[in-house]
């Protein structure tokens, strides 16, 4: 069974940084990609940031120059490094993989991300 489980959310002031680290477990397929979602409440959920296991990168715009994805393909772990985060960047953060066999994907259940001063 597949499971992602994702850490480093919390309360951080404008201008500030947090690190958010998801490890997956089960894997017995090839990765296609790994990435970072996000859901602010009252709207969409929208792609932050992908990286696949090629390591191509893409990023959501508005976050592009302050965010950082990566990987560790030997660990199944991804990374999203967060610099001078803003309010609205408040969101629950969820990371994403897809079955680069199946073309199915999983998700993670999610960690807050709370920038306010």
């Amino acid at each position: 069974q597949v499971q992602l489980v994702e850490s480093g959310g919390g309360l951080v002031q404008p201008g500030g940084s947090l690190r958010l680290s998801c490890a997956a477990s089960g894997i017995t397929f090839s990765i296609y990609s790994m990435g970072w979602f996000r859901q602010a409440p009252n709207k969409e959920r929208e792609r932050v940031a992908t990286i696949t296991s090629a390591g191509s990168t893409t990023y959501l715009a508005s976050v592009d120059g302050r965010f950082t994805i990566s990987g560790d393909n030997a660990k199944s772990t991804v990374y999203l490094q967060m610099n001078n985060l803003e309010p609205e960047d408040t969101a629950v953060y969820y990371c994403h993989v897809i079955d680069g066999d199946r073309w199915t994907d999983y998700w993670g259940q999610g960690t807050q991300v709370i920038v306010s001063s």
